[in-house]
């Protein structure tokens, strides 16, 4: 059994009752960090600093704009002596270092007590973060802007892959091999550009083994229902979900 909270489930532009999108599992990793997460994580009751790794998908706002306030609650409010890992595309150590700086001068440099250990997504290979095992893969979103990755996690009870954004590719199939539980992006009610729709995740569905799990996020309609779908879910925010590893035939 494994557990998630939703810190959000909404787009880039967010509904009366969807936040960005970004996940809590098992109360100590964090897929994706938007801008929200910091208070979302207090409105829960989650200590700050129980954050051991922070996966993120790619470099839009709504996915790591809240990694900044992250840094700033460890430095002055909840002070940690445990690592950080945070997981980033290529290149992003330096990135992600540079925008906390442009947000708050003096604060990348800050000596709180932990160090933040960056891990660069390597397609291919098994990595590890806080001891957690984990796989990415490259996703189809926002072609030759950015480097996007999903991330397959492997907790002793539950595999869970995560898609971040990402519209339909053959590479969904890789990110969901062997996942108990895929959380993918389903920002349209039918289809659209960069993002999966809703079609995109019946075809989707299709071709997965019926034992996997879909739950969607990135929702960008409070109407999308997966009505129909077999073992497919829309999430919500702020709610807790547990999850258990189904055997193949179950």
């Amino acid at each position: 059994m494994a557990q998630i909270i939703t810190l959000g489930t909404g787009n880039a532009f967010t509904t009366p009752s969807r936040y960005w999108s970004g996940i809590l599992l098992e109360g100590k990793y964090l897929l994706d960090c938007p801008p929200t997460a910091l208070p979302h994580l207090k409105r829960l009751g989650v200590q700050p600093q129980q954050v051991e790794a922070v996966f993120i998908s790619h470099f839009h706002g709504d996915h790591f704009a809240g990694f900044p306030f992250l840094v700033l609650e460890y430095a002055y409010l909840s002070p940690r002596q445990s690592d950080l890992y945070v997981v980033v595309p290529p290149g992003g150590a330096r990135f992600l270092e540079a925008f906390i700086e442009q947000m708050y001068p003096g604060l990348s440099s800050n000596d709180a007590g932990y160090r933040r250990i960056y891990v660069e997504a390597r397609p291919g290979r098994r990595q590890e973060a806080a001891g957690l095992p984990f796989w990415s893969v490259p996703m189809e979103h926002a072609r030759g802007k950015l480097r996007a990755f999903g991330y397959r996690l492997e907790l002793p009870d539950l595999t869970l892959a995560y898609s971040g954004d990402a519209e339909w590719s053959p590479a969904l199939l890789e990110l969901a091999r062997g996942a108990d539980v895929l959380v993918v992006d389903c920002t349209y009610p039918v289809r659209g550009p960069e993002h999966m729709g809703l079609e995109d995740v019946m075809h989707l569905r299709a071709a997965l083994p019926q034992n996997v799990l879909l739950a969607l996020t990135h929702l960008g309609d409070d109407a999308i229902a997966p009505y129909g779908l077999a073992n497919t879910m829309a999430l919500r925010d702020l709610e807790t979900y547990e999850f258990r590893r189904m055997r193949s035939g179950s």
